[in-house]
């Protein structure tokens, strides 16, 4: 993920919490009813805002809802939503609920969320109704059970069974099978730092069956684990060298095993890039990102990774996470692309750079037939001349690598239409990493909801526990409860999604 410094321009207030009890009674048909709501204004601003709405069932089980509620203001106004089917007639709001969280035994939960638009003033809901009635804040039967648990949403699309399927570019298109297919799913962090900063392998987190159970419950097809050359080849950091490769590979074979497919990435690399601004690293070892790989390890790297993973073609490799020599080179793109696709001297950086096409050869030397991804400029956001400095591939096996966050540059349905939509009709695009610069969902809807309609394969960026602050974080732990917001709306999102397009 690109450091985010001063090109973060996070317009939005501060999160309201606003918080609103109420039970709603639900058919008369059932033994007990009853719920609470709590509807939160997650972040505001001048024109528009965030919503989260979290549901719990009180009373008897349903296996569908409706949540409904009326804007105090006549401004007020949903204008896209998620895990729910929303829909608004004057002041009137009502969220349907989906396949996979309809169900709602006694004590069970979801949220719903939405972003709105206002003007004037963004009161609160005053009540809240369930299926037709109206919220009060008690059970409304003697013999209700309130705190009875039931299991958590299950999604409608199965779950990943069997290994992952081995991989193929054909045409525009990734192949399974012989049929299309997408990498739909999330990038796992820590493989790139952990090993430097003496976090251990995993930064404390697991990788285990549970833990892979807990992405299984989000519809993920798909992980891309960011790594580190020097770790891997044993030069700097613990655990480094055969421990770190023996992780690595215990991991991926766990994840294909379950029907995941893995896209392994270099992500930090040696070099020192000494006329960098104050904001970049400036550490020669491969302890933070860099504009470009080094020729020193980075072919090495590619050679011991694609020996070790030669022959598992569920295996993607991701050649390199965000090139930017564009930037050493004062933002010429000509002589940045060159610097990409060839390598050698380039404008602008201390140390000799590996490019792409070096990177291919040192994969393709060793027999493996994986795919390959292929970045551009711009931390890889930048794709308009991506065809023209496309590297050879005696086995024409590489898809596009493109990263896509609320403050890149191309950061809108008319930019990905111009730029992205080109690109895809003739090679397959990989949204490697995306997300935006608060906590919400909004433009990650759009961009999905692009990508869905153009083909587009793609992971967020992450799935780690970090506390989601200033966003791009999707879980609240390891178990997999999604963040409000962006790590709700992403999930609600997967369980809509059949990679097999």
């Amino acid at each position: 993920m690109k450091h985010r410094h001063a090109l973060l321009a996070v317009g939005a207030a501060g999160a309201l919490a606003l918080g609103g009890m109420a039970t709603a009674t639900l058919p008369a048909s059932a033994a007990a009813s009853g719920c609470s709501v709590t509807y939160t204004v997650q972040s505001q601003w001048p024109s528009g805002f965030t919503a989260n709405v979290a549901i719990t069932n009180l009373g008897s089980a349903v296996t569908s809802w409706t949540l409904g509620f009326d804007f105090p203001n006549a401004s007020q106004r949903v204008t896209q939503g998620w895990s729910a089917t929303w829909t608004q007639s004057g002041a009137r709001v009502s969220a349907a609920s989906m396949g996979w969280n309809g169900s709602l035994g006694t004590g069970a939960s979801t949220s719903v969320g939405f972003v709105g638009s206002w003007s004037g003033a963004n009161p609160v809901p005053a009540s809240f109704a369930l299926n037709g009635t109206t919220c009060t804040g008690s059970v409304t039967t003697p013999t209700a059970s309130p705190t009875t648990a039931s299991p958590s949403p299950t999604a409608t699309t199965p779950p990943p069974s069997g290994p992952a399927p081995k991989l193929r570019v054909s045409g525009n298109r990734i192949l399974a099978d012989g049929k299309p297919y997408r990498l739909l799913g999330v990038s796992r962090s820590s493989g790139e730092f952990a090993c430097v900063q003496g976090k251990g392998m995993w930064d404390s987190g697991p990788v285990d069956q549970a833990s892979v159970d807990a992405m299984k419950t989000w519809n993920i097809h798909a992980v891309r684990i960011p790594l580190n050359e020097e770790c891997w080849l044993g030069v700097n950091g613990s655990p480094s060298g055969a421990t770190y490769q023996q992780g690595v590979k215990e991991y991926v074979n766990l994840l294909v095993a379950n029907g995941i497919n893995v896209i392994l990435d270099l992500h930090w690399n040696w070099g020192a890039y000494t006329n960098s601004p104050d904001w970049h690293c400036k550490d020669a070892a491969a302890v933070c990102q860099k504009p470009m790989p080094d020729a020193r390890y980075a072919p090495q790297f590619w050679t011991g990774v694609a020996n070790a993973f030669k022959g598992n073609d569920a295996v993607v490799f991701d050649l390199f996470n965000e090139p930017y020599p564009d930037m050493p080179a004062e933002w010429n793109k000509t002589l940045g692309w060159q610097c990409l696709r060839d390598g050698g001297t380039c404008t602008g950086l201390p140390y000799e750079a590996a490019g792409m096409q070096d990177l291919v050869d040192a994969v393709r030397a060793t027999g493996a037939t994986n795919l390959l991804m292929v970045s551009g400029l711009e931390w890889t956001n930048d794709m308009r001349e991506w065809l023209a400095y496309k590297p050879n591939d005696p086995l024409n096996n590489i898809a596009a690598s493109w990263h896509a966050y609320s403050f890149n540059a191309c950061a809108s349905e008319s930019c990905w239409d111009t730029q992205i939509a080109p690109l895809a009709q003739q090679v397959p695009v990989v949204l490697g990493e995306f997300g935006q610069d608060n906590c919400g969902f909004d433009y990650m809807q759009r961009l999905v909801t692009w990508a869905d309609a153009h083909d587009l394969s793609y992971l967020a960026w992450t799935w780690n526990p970090w506390g989601c602050t200033s966003g791009a974080v999707l879980i609240k732990d390891w178990t997999g409860t999604p963040e409000a917001g962006v790590g709700e709306g992403f999930k609600a999102h997967l369980l809509t999604q059949n990679p097999y397009a």
